[in-house]
């Protein structure tokens, strides 16, 4: 009987609460990894920026001009319109929204984040002469901008290589490991952008090796049998490197559009991570990258056409982030753009 006794108050030394609470914590590593890589990003644009990491400097920006009909107005101002009234909603939500309410909001504040810098995007590159809406042709021309550093140094990163060679350029740091915490120094920003280039090329590589050899007119075959390959070498890897373009900010921007569109999003809404900071986190990349483009094309506008495009905005966009980027960010950096366009007439 004494033993018995003794039995029952012998306390497990790993309590369901315990398992419970380990479980979630196993369960939201994905969603915490992906959070982690957003915060990243922004901390590194926080850290290496100075006065959106010296845009005006660029001798690509000093260049940037373009001959707009109003038509190409017309369009251009359509584009804006999109990404503005995107970011809107996005905004929106961060005000209403307490936690729970920021964790389902996941569904559409992933793809808004994605398509207001889809926008903004595309009006910069309609002023660059690129005018479609095919998303690889966009991705692939974003590419060779942000190589031949058309963007500031906060964001100029990529990669490129074959798949198992993949080299990360402008990101020094981006060697060391990635931890499984929220960055607290550049060290930890800079390992965790490289992972996220990473993991995402690795995935566009096997997508495209994938579509590549569901092709019969493209796949890669046997010398000897002529049969479709199924084992590859790195040499045969190497062979489609040039269909992947470079890896920059823009594709690890598209995994949020992928996110939505799969399970993925429901691990997302069922994991214990800190969703205003995510939250927080996209919105100051949203604002970082559009008030880029929002320069650009105001550059290719004339600033007094541009600020006639903001005074005439739909009520719900009056007197917004539009206006506030307008008077902190854009009109500046035009300013200090005017003697050095000068000194180089």
């Amino acid at each position: 009987m004494t033993t018995t006794n003794m039995e029952t108050t012998i306390i497990p030394l790993v309590t369901d609460e315990q398992k419970q609470a380990e479980e979630i914590w196993r369960k939201s590593i994905p969603a915490q990894v992906f959070l982690n890589y957003f915060f990243a990003i922004n901390y590194h644009i926080q850290e290496a920026d100075d006065a959106m990491g010296g845009l005006q400097h660029l001798p690509y920006f000093r260049a940037h001009q373009a001959e707009l009909t109003d038509a190409d107005v017309q369009a251009v101002t359509k584009l804006l319109h999109a990404s503005w009234s995107t970011e809107y909603a996005l905004r929106a939500t961060a005000e209403l929204g307490d936690e729970d309410y920021l964790r389902n909001a996941l569904h559409w504040t992933f793809p808004q984040a994605y398509h207001t810098i889809m926008a903004g995007l595309q009006a910069f590159l309609y002023t660059a002469g690129v005018r479609s809406s095919n998303p690889s042709l966009i991705r692939r021309e974003v590419g060779r901008l942000v190589v031949r550093n058309a963007y500031p140094r906060p964001i100029s990163f990529y990669a490129a290589g074959a798949y198992g060679d993949f080299s990360i350029h402008r990101l020094p740091l981006a060697g060391y490991k990635a931890g499984l915490h929220i960055a607290g120094k550049e060290i930890d920003a800079q390992a965790q952008i490289g992972q996220f280039l990473r993991t995402t090329r690795k995935l566009k590589a096997q997508a495209t090796r994938q579509q590549v050899q569901a092709n019969p007119n493209t796949a890669l075959r046997s010398q000897k049998t002529g049969k479709v390959l199924d084992k590859w070498t790195a040499a045969h890897w190497q062979q489609i490197t040039w269909r992947l373009g470079y890896t920059t900010i823009f594709d690890l921007l598209g995994r949020l559009r992928i996110s939505q569109t799969s399970r993925e999003i429901e691990r997302f809404v069922e994991a214990e991570i800190d969703f205003k900071l995510f939250h927080q986190s996209l919105l100051n990349i949203v604002s970082y990258l559009n008030g880029i483009h929002e320069t650009y094309v105001a550059k290719a506008m004339g600033v007094e056409r541009y600020q006639q495009l903001v005074a005439e905005l739909p009520k719900h966009l009056q007197n917004s982030f539009v206006q506030e980027r307008l008077q902190t960010r854009v009109e500046p950096m035009l300013r200090d753009d005017e003697p050095t366009m000068r000194m180089a007439a």
